[in-house]
């Protein structure tokens, strides 16, 4: 059971990700794309915004399949909760705590998930068992 656990962890957060990330980098799930989210990066004092954009982009879309997958996990979370630690430093943090006023609340607790799973492993059902 602990391995259908850390499954079913893995791929609603890991598949929610690589969503994060096809919006940001291919539009798509009604996201912005490149440009847009570049702009956007640029107005919270990330530059230069596509390039920057682009590296979140990669880092949650195939982060988040391969977390979702178990493939390379310890790396893979910890690459994802520094995602999570740079948008509460650059976008969450200034509004306090709670999701209610777009605090860093989803952060933390993605955070948690995240290096959770680092220090298990992400379980007999993944690429990571397979080898």
């Amino acid at each position: 059971m602990l391995s259908f656990g850390l499954l079913l962890i893995r791929l609603i957060i890991g598949l929610i990700f690589a969503g994060h990330g096809a919006q940001k980098l291919f539009g798509w799930f009604g996201g912005h794309g490149l440009k847009g989210a570049g702009a956007w990066m640029e107005s919270v004092g990330i530059k230069p915004g596509v390039p920057a954009a682009a590296a979140a982009g990669w880092i949650e879309f195939a982060g988040g399949l391969a977390f979702a997958a178990g493939l390379f996990t310890p790396v893979i979370a910890i690459l994802l909760a520094l995602t999570m630690v740079m948008a509460i430093i650059k976008v969450h943090g200034r509004n306090g705590f709670w999701a209610a006023s777009n605090g860093y609340e989803p952060n933390v607790i993605l955070i948690a998930v995240f290096v959770g799973i680092a220090f298990t492993g992400a379980g007999s059902y993944s690429i990571d068992a397979l080898l």
